[in-house]
């Protein structure tokens, strides 16, 4: 059985052979439908702004550079009153773009300053690149997973018999009621 893949809720397609040697510069801000969609796939109760400032750059003729500033303002419901909560996200975004079609194999790859550690160049086959694919793994990565609004503890339910009767004494005083 094949698993389903569930369509992001807006693209933005760039054509990275378009980027001169001084770099490429993206801003958009999503539409009142596209905020809406973004609301369901996430999960949350309403994205009242999505907005991105990106700097596209051309490292070689299969590199390039992707950095990023995501600011979104998003409304979630307390996970114990139900009520919105509402928060600004600013996300600061870097990716490093392999085009695996043109390229020679992989052996010693040399990252940006702006990769950690354990980052690898995404891989990509074509130079028709989807800008919003990235913003929305990572806004999706930065949403509260539990928010509570101000003040709000969860309690967890008091019980009145702390120690439950164990079954074998629930069995041994029915042989006395007999």
């Amino acid at each position: 059985m094949m698993e389903q893949v569930e369509a992001l809720p807006f693209t933005r397609a760039f054509n990275l052979g378009s980027i001169n040697r001084d770099g490429a510069d993206v801003v958009f801000e999503a539409s009142p439908e596209e905020r809406a969609r973004i609301a369901t796939w996430a999960g949350i109760t309403a994205v009242d702004s999505f907005t991105a400032s990106i700097r596209l750059t051309k490292q070689s003729a299969t590199r390039f550079s992707v950095h990023a500033d995501l600011v979104a303002a998003v409304e979630q419901a307390c996970v114990v009153t139900l009520v919105p909560v509402r928060s600004t996200l600013e996300i600061p975004i870097h990716r490093e773009l392999h085009l695996t079609q043109m390229a020679r194999p992989l052996k010693n790859i040399e990252l940006g300053e702006a990769a950690g550690d354990d980052e690898v160049p995404d891989e990509i086959d074509n130079l028709h690149y989807d800008l919003a694919e990235p913003l929305l793994e990572e806004f999706a990565l930065a949403l509260e997973p539990y928010p509570r609004a101000p003040g709000v503890e969860f309690a967890a339910p008091v019980e009145d018999d702390p120690k439950p009767e164990s079954p074998f004494a629930v069995l041994k005083n029915l042989g006395k009621q007999t």
